[in-house]
């Protein structure tokens, strides 16, 4: 499948954290450890915030290890809050509108998993999508579709509640026409002032996904590190799986919950499908 990670905190190059650690997401693309293929290199993209509300993009269908593109990027970029994703394909085509993040507006959003059966619930689950956001569907994944349904049940006023009740669609979507166990996703999506990164499956068994430490008891473990030296309080990463070997460090992220980053706020609570209102 994919692997994923997300930053928040002060400032920091993009490098710092997508090709320096020692199991860097660049070394996970060809040596994933947690996830179900060890080779991710079906495309790529970074989403980061700057000096403008809405966030940008950089996004290529070739592989992460050897784009020069994404190392120059990386190299020149400071951001706040940034995303940074490596694509396994479940099935989809692979094409630029394809890989992650996506972006509406000022959110942005990450997936690693797969709705079990997409091809047969899929149309049943586009229609689902608000007329005025289904134009806005550029590419043909799962993933996509699912950022679309939590718009249209609300992301931008309650995350949470909106993709606990994309969940609890696409469950009873999928249930409904004969598929077993629909859903198994993490998620990430932000805003560009708070991120949520959610772990769920229908059969229990969710991918990997980890929060680091606080960066106080991490600057105790860790004096000489330059990274941890500078980052700010308030700095968190989520992770598909740990950049390096210290356990310390990582955080698994329990089964059927999510986390949310919020400046100094960093809290994980359980999270579990809800019903969506039959339309009259």
């Amino acid at each position: 499948m994919c692997r994923w990670l997300a930053y928040s905190g002060s400032p920091i190059m993009l490098e710092d954290i997508v090709y320096k650690p020692d199991h860097s997401l660049i070394d996970q693309s060809l040596h994933s450890k947690l996830g179900i293929e060890t080779t991710n290199g079906d495309g790529f993209g970074i989403g980061w915030y700057g000096h403008h509300d809405t966030p940008a993009i950089f996004k290529e269908i070739g592989p992460a290890w050897n784009n020069r593109n994404l190392r120059e990027l990386t190299s020149h970029l400071r951001s706040r809050m940034f995303f940074a994703h490596i694509r396994a394909s479940t099935g989809s085509a692979v094409q630029q509108t394809n890989c992650h993040p996506f972006r509406h507006g000022r959110w942005l959003w990450m997936h690693n998993g797969m709705i079990a059966g997409f091809h047969q619930i899929r149309r049943e689950l586009a229609l689902a999508v608000s007329p005025g956001l289904f134009s806005c569907i550029e590419g043909s994944t799962d993933s996509e579709l699912m950022f679309f349904l939590a718009l249209s049940l609300g992301l931008e006023e309650d995350p949470p509640g909106a993709v606990a009740r994309m969940v609890g669609l696409v469950e009873e979507t999928g249930q409904r026409n004969g598929v077993e166990n629909p859903m198994q996703m993490t998620v990430a999506v932000c805003n560009g002032e708070t991120l949520w990164a959610f772990r769920y499956s229908t059969e229990g068994r969710s991918r990997s996904l980890f929060h680091s430490a606080d960066i106080e008891g991490l600057r105790a473990l860790y004096p000489g590190n330059a990274l941890v030296r500078t980052a700010s309080d308030d700095a968190r990463l989520i992770v598909s799986e740990p950049l390096g070997d210290v356990p310390e460090v990582w955080i698994e992220v329990p089964e059927a919950s999510y986390a949310m980053v919020h400046r100094s706020r960093n809290e994980i609570r359980p999270f579990s499908p809800a019903a969506v209102a039959t339309r009259s």
